[in-house]
């Protein structure tokens, strides 16, 4: 009998900014991600910066996948990313936003730039559609084992 080998599961945290009271999103991409193979923990809405810090470390996720409707993404955002590269164990962790990153309209396509620059692996503006953060998914699909581990090692 022939060996089968399998791409090992990718494990996502998704969640909301703190400020963020929409739930829709976080299931459409639970439901997303699960479809897609990924094992999901769904932090829910209005989650504390300090509660996705501790849930990451405890679940040690391939990424980190922050949602936004309220159109504060951009705001909450950075503050969060902040604390994310701060610490030691969390790092190196692939971490992205997308949704609506402000109430700007198509003028958001800015805010995504910035919070890029300020240490997200990607932003996606809820304009875009999801072309991009599908591309960012097969991305995670062609990292090894060991990439994926030094990721989740903070490395």
């Amino acid at each position: 009998m022939d060996d089968i080998s399998l791409a090992p599961e990718r494990r996502f945290v998704v969640t909301s900014v703190s400020s963020d009271a929409h739930m829709w999103n976080l299931v459409f991409l639970q439901l997303l991600l699960e479809e897609r193979g990924g094992h999901v923990v769904n932090l829910g809405a209005c989650v504390p910066d300090e509660v996705i810090l501790a849930e990451c470390r405890r679940h040690r996720p391939d990424a980190l996948v922050v949602s936004t409707v309220n159109g504060h993404g951009h705001l909450d955002g950075l503050r969060l990313i902040e604390k994310l590269r701060a610490d030691p164990v969390l790092a190196g962790m692939r971490v992205v936003i997308g949704g609506k990153l402000g109430i700007r309209g198509s003028g958001n396509a800015r805010f995504g730039a910035e919070l890029v620059a300020a240490g997200f692996d990607a932003a996606f503006e809820s304009e875009a559609g999801l072309a991009e953060f599908d591309a960012f998914l097969g991305g995670l699909e062609t990292m090894s084992t060991r990439e994926l581990a030094l990721v989740g090692e903070g490395v």
